[in-house]
């Protein structure tokens, strides 16, 4: 196979991957969870004792203990891409007369994205203590599905309220909990969900621009060379016209690296933006991560929750107030005297 068949084929197993995790992620007992926990079970009859407890603690310290791995990991991946971009792609770029905003757009886009990082990371995401917890208590309204009133978090001991739920990471009940980001290593919620959006938004659109000025500056450099209007002479000695196939196996001759990096950061890019998406669609629509997975075990009927005591419980998002009161929420978060004035 050829350097482009096997990229594509790497490409859309990574996409089908990503895919059926998300499919798979809000289910109870689906196929992907069943399929993980046989796995484990006849690899436990295969894999030593002692070897199991040493990958059993490793996944317990990186998901579920606080860890800077994947922060170290995050900023060496992006050293990594903007080194080889600063290296080779800008200096040549540079020569070839590009123009100066197009070449500083990814360090500007890098900018904005660690100061959403830096806050993102360090922000309290809305921790419930003793102390707030009766005045969190009266912001949202419980829908008597996913949150009911009166429940009390047995580790924080304080009445929980609608919206939040209890991190076995930091060890703490957060308010309008989304979810556990290992990558910023803290949880997003309400205080930090609106910087976390930014962040995203920030990330996708330095991949990308990395990307797009490497991609401009290979087409400049096969258009500089002429290969793409020529021919070559394949394994039997016969001219054939240049295609794509060629054309990358060419440029991955000549530019490796430059690429690798490329691929790598459209890959990125693919699956940032997928996940911005989704982002975004549930900002629009007031909801967190956390609501998504729990109300996909409930029927998506508009049916409120106060139905008959026979029937089971429908869910019903009765957060939502409109995609631009939603999307205000996220980056002005209500509090007790903001929802008595509505």
């Amino acid at each position: 196979m050829d350097f482009l068949t096997l990229f594509l084929i790497y490409l859309c197993f990574v996409l089908a991957v990503t895919a059926l995790l998300c499919l798979c992620s809000g289910r109870k007992e689906s196929f992907l969870t069943r399929s993980v926990n046989r796995a484990s079970q006849v690899l436990s009859l295969v894999i030593p004792t002692q070897l199991q407890r040493v990958t059993h603690w490793a996944l317990h310290r990186l998901f579920h203990t606080r860890s800077c791995l994947f922060v170290v990991l995050h900023i060496a991946l992006q050293a990594a891409v903007f080194g080889e971009y600063t290296w080779e792609v800008f200096v040549y770029c540079w020569e070839l007369q590009f123009h100066l905003l197009l070449l500083l757009l990814p360090y500007l886009l890098l900018a904005g994205n660690l100061g959403c990082f830096l806050l993102c990371s360090r922000a309290n995401p809305g921790t419930v203590t003793k102390s707030n917890a009766a005045s969190l208590v009266k912001v949202y309204a419980y829908d008597g599905v996913l949150f009911q009133r009166g429940l009390v978090c047995p580790t924080c001991t304080v009445e929980k309220p609608a919206r939040s739920k209890h991190c076995s990471v930091c060890r703490t009940c957060v308010h309008r909990f989304d979810h556990h980001c290992v990558w910023v290593n803290n949880c997003i919620g309400a205080r930090n969900a609106g910087v976390f959006l930014l962040y995203l938004l920030s990330l996708t659109a330095t991949a990308g621009a990395v990307a797009a000025v490497t991609a401009a500056f290979l087409i400049q450099v096969l258009l500089l060379s002429n290969i793409m209007h020529g021919t070559y002479l394949d394994a039997q000695g016969q001219e054939q016209p240049v295609e794509i196939p060629f054309l990358v196996q060419h440029l991955f001759l000549t530019f490796p690296r430059i690429v690798f990096m490329l691929g790598f950061v459209i890959l990125l890019t693919l699956v940032l933006g997928g996940y911005c998406c989704f982002s975004l669609y549930l900002a629009l629509t007031n909801q967190t991560t956390n609501e998504w997975c729990k109300s996909r075990r409930f029927g998506g009927s508009p049916h409120l929750p106060s139905e008959p005591r026979d029937r089971a419980p429908v869910y019903k998002n009765i957060y939502s107030k409109g995609i631009w009161r939603n999307l205000k929420e996220i980056f002005n978060p209500p509090t007790v005297l903001g929802r008595k004035k509505e």
